[in-house]
Formats: structure tokens, C-alpha cells, sequence
């Protein structure tokens, strides 16, 4: 259980350190505006998921707390926390002074109303069994209030890091994209569907004389090689979506600096429907985990950048092991036995993936590997917001190729609230109530140590045994800046911070 944490009210968060790249110029200076590269348009449906179209959240948004690089909650418009003993309420001190974009003060009754929204089951939202663990609030004036459990969770901080503070008056509107009114450092202009997004600066933000810059376009640019153009001529100046096979090609840019975020930028991995025959039986599954060869998926897929691990787990992360990471490795001969043994010599399967570059890669790289075990799969390519809408569906086919996130915060969030390995309900559509107690067992405990250890071990060992999900690699989330820009962050949930970035020289 967290202690009791207070800090000053008007001091500044203190934010994750950004990865390495140039040095920060000592003077930040005031202006321009920043355009960012991504691969994946805007889609309000998915405002309050934790997706690939969540990059923007924190330019408009804030949340309650941000985690620092050892996973310590620090404060944002949460400035102060006191646990109960029994571990069964929370009592928030809220930052005052702070404004939504049209003037608005925020108070309690905005931190009300965001848990309850993620509790409406018409919310895509993966933190919904951890907002709905807070079954009462008590307000005690417009800054502080006390929110009671139903149960002890071990995540409540990952919780307040993910929930964004939305207008409670406006959520409808910002639901289908009309209107985002938050209290971010930056407001919105204007959104162009498969364009972007138009910010401009909050003048009126809670953090003295920030943000810096004036403003932030938010460009579309799906093709790989367009995408790079853009970085390399300074048309953009930041991205975090360069496909791995690309990076390569722009590590020596002479105007271009490259970073990779130690704690993961989530992991790629082969998602399996047990519905569909024969894939209710472990021991083909485990056969495709044994088939995929994720060395070079890591070199050719990724450029280098991440990890190869049968694990979703980071280094960063409490539950990582060496053991885990390697538990299947590239065997095609094991792979072929295990198949035989289930009776099977040749399968045919769909696999669908985002259509996008690296996506793509990731996908023709496995379906090369099943092929040398007998199992032929047929790519079909999905747009992005589609391919999230399956998942969150159920409605994937045999097999699915894609990234998941949610294993680098606490390592319970994963299993309660990632759509893949959801206990309660996943996308494999995979039931078991080992899993089940392991899982629930992880997170509402108070255990710590070595018995906190041996609780997560035992989700790993379901997770590697009954193969539902496999994982291949965690991704580096790699970020491609100019020289000039100084001081760009993403929290936990890849939500880029802008507070304190400047472009300089």
C-alpha cells in the first residue's frame, strides 16, 4: 500500500526524464509550433481507449497523476494522496486554479464524473474493472475529494495516469470529435479527418508560463516513406511512428536525433481465437509459439530496437524474468511435433493485421515462420480504428498480428484490463478460472516481496502455458526528433508531453 504523499501546490510535476538525445539548450525559448508525424488518424470513438491514436491525449488533456521512471506517482491536477489503512479509500487533494479551454474552473465533480465514464460499458475503455472497484465519493468541497473501494487494487495510480479530465458538460461532443475541451496545455482548432490535428496554446494553463510553444500540427502521413521525407526535410519534427526496417536509414540524419524509451513502447504479438478450431487446443498454440522466429522479427521488423521475449513484460517491469523472455524460442522442429501430437500436419487460418508498413512486416514475418510448420495463413490487411473495433469486438478471426500495451505500468493492469488477456473477457475469447484467481489474486492483494513476486509469476505462467496470446517483442518506443526540439516526453501510456518542449537553434 502507498503512503501518504503530499507536495506543494504550486510546485510543478516532476515529469519522466526524457529518453537520451541532444542536450537540452540551458535558455527554452518561446514560440513556434510543432508538427508531429503520425501514422494513424484521430478517431474519437477510441478517445477514452489507450490506443495507437492516443498520442494527443496529454496536448489537450490532463490526468490526476503521472508516473517517474521507477514507477512513483507524482502530481498533475492531483497534488496531494492519502490512502486509508484498510486500503479501501483514497482521499485526493486537487490542484485549484486550474481552467477547462472555455474558461470553466475544475473541480471534484470533473473527477466524479471521469470515473463514472469510464465505468459506462458504452466507454472503450481498458481501465473499466479499476474505475468500477470505486463504488462511492465523498466531495469535500471543490478540492478535495475521497473516493471509496469496493476491494483494495493494486493499480488505482495506473488509473489516474490513463483517465483523462474531460468537460462533464461537453462529453458527447468530444465522444464524435465535435468539440475537446480539457485543460491541457493545448486547446483545439480544429480536426480534419484524415488529415489531423490543429492545436493551439492554452494561455490561461495551470503551469506558469507554459507551454512554450504556440502551437502543434498533428499531420496524418501513413506511408513509411513519406512519413520519413517529412522528418528529413523539416517538414515535421517529431514522430514516434517510423517503422523499425526505417530507422536504420535515418540514424546518422545529420538534423535528426534518435531515442528509444527504456520502459517499452508496448510489444508486438500473435493474438490466437481459442473459439475456432483447432486453436482450442494448447498444444497447437503452443506449437505457433515455438514456430515464430523473434530474433529476426526484432532485426528486420524492428531495426534492432526492443527486446525478443515470449513475455509481454519490459526489463522496467516487477514481473520480468530472463526465464520468461525465453521460454519459446525459434524451434520449427518442436513446433512440428507438437502439431503432429495434436493430429494436425497442415492448417489453414486468416491473420489479420493493421495495413500499415511495420504492421505489415510484423505479419508477412510470421506468416513466413508458420508456413515452414505446415501452417499456411492468409493476410488480411485492416484499417487501423477497424482493426481496434475487432479487438475490442471479439470479433477477430483465427489470428491476429498486432501491438498491445498495458504490461509497462503495474503488472496487474494487464490481465484486468488490456482487450487481449482481459481474464473476464479477451479478444481470444479464452476462459479459465485458474487464470481467473491468479489474476484477481495479483490485484486486489497487499502482498509485497516475494509473495507479491510468486502472485505474478503465476499470471506468467498461465500466460506461457495456455499461449492465448503470444508475445514476440517489446517494442523500443522510439522516438525521431530534430536537433532543435528540446524537451518532448510521453508518459506510461505513450501520452507525448509538451509542457516544457521548445524548439531551439
Amino acid at each position: 500500500m502507498l503512503p501518504a504523499v503530499a507536495f506543494p501546490a504550486s510546485a510543478p510535476p516532476a515529469w519522466v526524464a526524457p529518453p537520451p538525445g541532444g542536450a537540452p539548450d540551458a535558455r527554452p525559448k518561446r514560440g513556434g509550433t510543432l508538427t508531429v508525424a503520425v501514422n494513424t488518424d484521430f478517431t474519437p470513438s477510441l478517445l477514452f481507449a489507450q490506443s495507437a491514436q492516443s498520442l494527443q491525449q496529454r496536448l489537450i488533456y490532463n490526468t490526476l497523476t503521472r508516473y517517474d521512471d521507477r514507477l512513483e506517482p507524482q502530481p498533475e491536477l492531483a497534488t496531494s494522496w492519502e490512502y486509508a489503512p484498510d486500503g479501501r479509500s483514497i482521499t485526493l487533494e486537487l490542484r485549484s486554479g486550474v481552467v477547462f479551454h472555455d474558461g470553466r474552473p475544475f473541480t471534484a465533480d470533473d473527477v466524479i464524473f471521469a470515473v463514472k465514464n469510464l465505468q459506462n460499458p458504452l466507454r472503450a475503455a481498458q481501465l473499466r474493472a479499476t474505475a468500477a472497484a470505486v463504488t462511492g465519493f465523498e466531495r469535500r468541497g471543490d478540492h478535495q475529494l475521497v473516493l471509496r473501494l469496493a476491494h483494495r487494487v493494486n493499480n488505482l495510480f495506473d488509473l489516474f495516469e490513463f483517465m483523462i479530465i474531460t468537460d462533464r458538460h461537453g462529453v458527447e461532443d468530444a465522444f464524435t470529435g465535435k468539440r475537446l475541451n480539457g485543460t491541457g496545455p493545448f486547446r483545439l482548432v480544429e480536426w480534419r479527418p484524415g488529415v489531423g490535428l490543429s492545436l493551439k496554446r492554452h494561455d490561461t494553463y495551470w503551469q506558469p508560463d507554459r507551454p512554450y510553444l504556440d502551437g502543434v500540427e498533428i499531420r496524418v502521413i501513413p506511408q513509411a516513406d513519406a512519413l520519413v521525407s517529412s522528418l528529413r526535410t523539416g517538414q515535421s519534427q517529431l514522430s514516434f511512428a517510423v517503422p523499425g526496417r526505417n530507422l536504420p536509414a535515418i540514424e546518422n540524419a545529420p538534423d535528426l536525433t534518435l531515442s528509444e524509451y527504456a520502459t517499452g513502447g508496448g510489444a508486438s504479438y500473435l493474438g490466437v481465437n481459442t473459439s475456432v478450431a483447432p486453436l482450442g487446443d494448447k498444444t497447437v498454440r503452443q506449437a505457433l509459439a515455438w514456430a515464430v522466429d523473434r530474433e529476426r522479427i526484432l532485426k528486420q521488423v524492428l531495426g534492432g530496437y526492443g527486446l525478443a521475449s515470449a513475455t509481454p513484460w519490459p526489463k522496467s517491469s516487477p514481473a520480468y524474468s530472463e526465464a520468461g523472455r525465453t521460454h519459446y524460442r525459434h524451434d520449427p522442429g518442436k513446433a512440428r511435433e507438437l502439431l503432429r501430437s495434436a493430429g494436425h500436419t497442415r492448417l489453414d487460418l486468416p491473420l489479420l493485421h493493421v495495413n500499415l508498413p511495420g504492421e505489415t512486416a510484423l505479419a508477412e514475418a510470421v506468416q513466413y515462420d508458420l508456413k515452414q510448420i505446415g501452417v499456411h495463413v492468409t493476410l488480411q490487411p485492416t484499417d487501423p480504428a477497424t482493426a481496434q473495433k475487432h479487438l475490442i469486438s471479439q470479433s477477430m478471426p483465427a489470428l491476429w498480428a498486432m501491438g498491445h500495451s498495458f504490461a509497462q505500468v503495474q503488472p496487474s493492469t494487464l490481465a484486468v484490463s488490456a482487450y487481449p488477456f482481459n481474464e473476464a473477457r479477451n479478444t481470444s475469447r479464452f476462459r479459465s478460472p485458474a487464470y481467473t484467481r491468479a489474476v484477481r489474486e495479483a490485484w486486489t492483494g497487499s502482498a509485497s516481496g516475494a509473495e507479491a513476486n510468486a502472485l505474478r509469476q503465476r499470471v506468467t505462467d498461465t500466460l506461457l502455458d495456455e499461449a492465448f496470446v503470444i508475445d514476440l517483442v517489446i517494442r523500443g518506443n522510439v522516438q525521431v526528433a530534430a536537433k532543435k526540439l528540446h524537451g518532448a516526453t510521453l508518459n506510461k501510456f505513450s501520452y507525448l508531453n509538451l509542457d516544457d518542449a521548445y524548439l531551439a537553434g
